[in-house]
């Protein structure tokens, strides 16, 4: 008993003196806040046109800098109506490259803390590194923190926070302003920050100031780690992205690392408000059901999977002498091909297996030389090459052709692993076609293949959806049943 009063005692005492040596350790560091106009909205392509930064010790601002930026290039009309700087008022001011080893110099060993402080550091870092200087430093973000310790309000944006906690703020829109409004605003979540979520953010696992301003942490932590299908959705709820993993977490951590500067990641990671998710038994599933739900909620940051057609189609016409012809062209989405393919190549590879197995003529397949091995007419001998073969004769072993094609698509299912350890999943193809996917469970009176049709979810499917069962199937036949 003696000993259990004791571990529970130094157990105690070790978090205490924790939380007292790390509330030291905030009151040690030193903090740059930091606020900047720029001419647009992503670094890579935007010039700064004022930085302000401000030197908090933690109690108060003890250093300041505020200087106007030639960007170097024109000001838009919009930036310069929401700031009132315009192209006059930098003309004659420094570029960036002349104050970056000033600006280093304040910021070199100090926390980074801006109002959705990605925005700001990703700037700093990116024009800092044109200058030649390698810039990396923790970062705090007064939207996160706000969040965390004054939970509930309608919005965190830097104008309505500072109206409902009473915080001036003067100049809007201007670095100066801005920047002191938002030391005005850490000054007061240092004060009131009970909980220690400051403290939790430097933790050194702590991946808090990767994540989008509008996501917190908790919502990360509440991703499974299991194959599905994650949703970004907008201030509105409207699903702006639709993204599938082996790992949802993991995949989804994954879109808010490093510091790329690009103007679609930047607006990216602003608009992202929620995210929800969908669990699958395989990561197949989770292929397949990205690929539906982007066809169906057609997300708009979801660029490479909106293009999934295929490319070339096996198409049958007619030509002036009557004679049906086959030919690969390319994919139209207007007249829907026998059979698809990705490459051009597969497709004069598929027909010219079709012509060899049918006794096709391949003059009046796309080919241009037929050397006398196309079918010929019983009656006379002669070559249908040389146009002399029935024309309805002809058509009807096109027609014949066609017809076992169709009649020898495979039929199949492809059994799997279910979300828990009480169903399976099931994915449906028939005659060739993608025709559905679900979860079978174990208990269910579900037994006959037509039971197990019945009871999945029917589904418009693609070719890129039909590619990977095949490539699936092919690679684990142990997994399938053919029917």
């Amino acid at each position: 008993m003696f000993c259990f009063v004791t571990t529970q005692f130094k157990i105690a005492y070790s978090a205490i003196v924790s939380i007292f040596l790390l509330g030291n350790l905030l009151l040690e560091m030193l903090y740059a806040i930091v606020d900047i106009e720029t001419t647009g909205g992503y670094a890579a392509g935007s010039g700064i046109t004022e930085i302000a930064i401000l030197i908090h010790d933690g109690v108060s601002v003890i250093e300041k800098f505020e200087t106007l930026i030639n960007p170097q290039r024109d000001i838009p009309i919009y930036i310069q109506t929401l700031t009132g700087i315009d192209d006059a008022m930098v003309r004659n001011s420094p570029s960036f490259a002349e104050l970056a080893p000033r600006i280093y110099e304040m910021l070199q060993g100090k926390v980074f803390v801006a109002h959705n402080v990605n925005f700001d550091y990703s700037f700093i870092r990116h024009h800092l590194g044109l200058a030649g200087i390698v810039f990396d430093a923790t970062k705090l973000c007064t939207v996160r923190l706000a969040r965390k310790i004054k939970p509930g309000l309608t919005s965190y944006s830097l104008g309505k926070l500072c109206d409902a906690l009473q915080i001036p703020l003067s100049d809007r829109h201007r670095a100066g302003g801005d920047a002191t409004a938002t030391a005005a605003l850490f000054a007061k979540l240092l004060e009131w920050d009970v909980d220690n979520h400051i403290g939790a953010m430097f933790k050194k696992n702590s991946k808090d100031q990767s994540l989008p301003p509008n996501i917190s942490k908790d919502i990360i932590d509440g991703l499974p780690k299991c194959p599905g299908v994650y949703y970004f959705k907008d201030r509105a709820g409207k699903v702006i992205y639709v993204g599938k993993a082996k790992n949802i977490q993991k995949r989804v951590c994954s879109h808010f690392s490093g510091n790329s500067v690009s103007a679609q990641r930047q607006e990216f990671l602003r608009n992202i408000f929620a995210i929800s998710f969908e669990k699958c038994g395989t990561e197949l599933m989770a292929f397949l059901l990205e690929a539906i739900e982007i066809k169906r909620l057609w997300p708009r940051y979801n660029r490479a999977m909106k293009r999934n057609d295929p490319k070339f189609g096996l198409y049958a016409y007619e030509d002036l002498n009557g004679y049906m012809r086959l030919a690969i062209g390319k994919h139209n989405k207007q007249q829907k091909g026998i059979h698809v393919f990705d490459r051009q190549t597969d497709g004069i590879n598929f027909l010219s297996n079709l012509i060899d197995r049918y006794k096709l003529c391949p003059a009046l397949s796309m080919f241009k030389h037929c050397e006398g091995n196309c079918a010929q007419s019983e009656a006379d001998d002669i070559p249908i090459c040389n146009g002399k073969l029935e024309v309805d004769i002809y058509n009807d072993m096109v027609q014949a052709a066609l017809a076992s094609l169709q009649e020898n698509l495979p039929t199949f299912a492809i059994m799997d692993e279910g979300r828990d350890e009480d169903e399976r999943s099931c994915i449906w193809i028939e005659k060739g076609s993608f025709y559905g996917m679900g979860y079978v469970s174990h208990y269910s009176d579900v037994r006959l293949p037509e039971e197990v049709k019945e009871s999945l979810s029917v589904y418009e499917g693609n070719n890129y959806m039909l590619q990977m069962a095949y490539s699936y199937a092919q690679k684990y036949p142990n997994k399938v049943v053919r029917l």
